[in-house]
């Protein structure tokens, strides 16, 4: 079922000499399949298929984009158990994970069918004209929103359904009438493939023209670069690394004709906690946000990777307990060997800065490519005085600052980076005492938690999964929810038209 190649349009090709293989990484060995990286003249061909179905996606009616969407789901379902074979295969991720995840992922497609089905969506505003205003007659204005071009979508290690190759961004695309061109994640690749070909023989269902969808396999970052640079592509969606989102948004204002792009970069997604809070039920905050320290191995991008709190007994009682629900957890594979890696790298520097405590350590014997939980701590002053104590740790992994005061605690969070998500865990006697702390909160997240854990991103329309700088490189967007599809449009507006060549949608 899997044969390695890349999809261009409706086609399978295997032009250039590289191969690579995916990993397994719970069993230590690599995958049995082989895929073939993609040459410059397949990144070619896609780009030019994407164009092209661009002119006829683009005008398809929103009935026909939703009946796709939909029978893209239908097709993802009907790869069954198989499916779900390779993806823990290749993330080293349990069945029943991967089973959740597809199912947002087909709530997804689904939820961005039952969007479109109306043009509400787009927002258009009807500016009647009035010919007879003096001292000037008064034009007739009509704006919506109308699709960018074919997009570029770069799969996510962490989540090889619900951010990848059908994931969200490509859903949302696919919504508002733009082609895609999925640059699969080289971890996950097998399961890309198989998503790949759902979405095909989908297209090929509902009479979509070829070219609105393409697949390209990579090793490396050159396939993904050369994507970001091609003239016809017109916005990129990446969920990944600060250093990969980074090097890509830097890549497309470098261009000709400069391209948005849509990255989300990670995030250590603070948490503050009060005292009162701690003094009615330190232990079971400390247990919940042990599991979601844990959860998934910490690979989530809304795992709580820092705790804020104002230093007392209490706070101490809480760190404890904290450490001690934490190494409780069993240990858990990593999605693969260069992640597990980088996440022990990066721990150890922060477990070596000055004034680092190392409030517990997973110490028992474990399985390549598993790892348990780090609890760290440190003072208010330690943090804000070393900004190597800032960095995203990806993985089981929590830092708790205590602060000398609220004050110390308010100047930690406004020298924070920006972040996806901020929390508040308090009790309802605090609520007079929070407006400075939500408005500094505010000013550095996307969204704020209230006495909740941030691991979980409900996929809402009222959902914000985004936020400043370098969470997301433009804080007006959301990736996740139906809001996600104002991404790949821009406003258009239609001046003094006969009302036979308007959009069914402004007449």
């Amino acid at each position: 079922m899997i044969n390695g190649k890349n999809l261009i349009g409706f086609t399978e090709s295997a032009e250039g000499d590289k191969t690579f293989r995916t990993f397994n990484p719970k069993a230590n060995l690599e995958n049995e399949w082989q895929f073939y990286e993609a040459s410059e003249t397949e990144i070619n061909r896609a780009a030019s298929l994407a164009s092209k179905a661009f002119t006829t996606y683009s005008k398809i009616s929103a009935e026909k984009r939703a009946t796709f969407l939909n029978s893209i789901a239908d097709e993802i379902l009907g790869l069954g158990d198989t499916l779900i074979e390779v993806y823990m295969k290749e993330s080293g991720l349990p069945e029943g994970r991967a089973i959740g995840e597809r199912g947002r992922t087909i709530g997804q497609l689904k939820m961005f069918a039952e969007l479109i089905k109306t043009e509400m969506w787009r927002d258009s505003i009807i500016d009647a004209g009035n010919p007879g205003r003096e001292p000037l007659p008064k034009p007739d204005l009509r704006q919506t929103a109308i699709p960018l071009g074919p997009i570029v979508v770069f799969g996510a290690s962490n989540f090889p359904f619900a951010f990848s190759t059908a994931g969200g961004d490509t859903a949302s695309a696919f919504a508002a009438g733009c082609p895609v061109i999925v640059k699969s994640h080289p971890m996950h690749a097998g399961t890309g493939e198989m998503i790949s070909r759902a979405i095909v023989q989908a297209a090929k269902k509902t009479h979509m023209p070829e070219g609105v969808f393409s697949n390209l396999n990579s090793s490396g970052i050159e396939v993904g670069q050369k994507l970001v640079s091609h003239p016809l592509v017109k916005a990129v969606g990446f969920t990944g690394s600060l250093r990969g989102g980074r090097a890509l948004y830097d890549l497309a204002a470098k261009r000709k004709e400069p391209i948005p792009v849509f990255a989300e970069m990670g995030s250590i997604n603070p948490v503050v906690v009060t005292q009162k809070a701690l003094e009615n039920r330190g232990k079971d905050i400390a247990t919940n946000y042990a599991k979601s320290v844990t959860l998934g191995a910490g690979q989530f991008c809304t795992n709580p990777g820092l705790i804020l709190g104002v230093a007392s007994d209490e706070m101490n009682n809480f760190v404890k307990e904290l450490g001690s629900k934490a190494i409780e957890i069993e240990a858990q594979a990593m999605l693969h060997p260069n992640i597990y890696e980088s996440f022990h790298d990066k721990a150890t520097v922060v477990m070596q800065q000055q004034g680092a405590d190392i409030v517990a350590e997973y110490s028992q014997e474990v399985n390549s490519n598993f790892s348990g939980a780090k609890i760290v701590t440190v003072s208010g002053k330690d943090f804000l005085e070393n900004n190597q104590l800032h960095q995203e740790v990806f993985g089981p992994f929590s830092l708790v600052v205590q602060c000398s005061n609220k004050a110390e605690l308010l100047q930690v969070i406004q020298n924070l980076e920006g972040q996806l998500t901020g929390t508040i865990i308090a009790e309802e006697e605090d609520y007079s005492k929070l407006e400075e702390l939500i408005s500094a909160l505010q000013d550095r997240v996307g969204r704020i938690v209230f006495n909740g854990v941030p691991t979980g991103v409900e996929v809402s329309p009222a959902m914000t999964h985004g936020g400043p700088y370098p969470a997301s490189t433009d804080s007006r967007f959301t990736a996740v929810g139906s809001g996600a599809i104002k991404r790949w449009v821009r406003p258009f507006s239609y001046q003094d038209f006969p009302k036979e060549l308007l959009p069914d949608f402004l007449k």
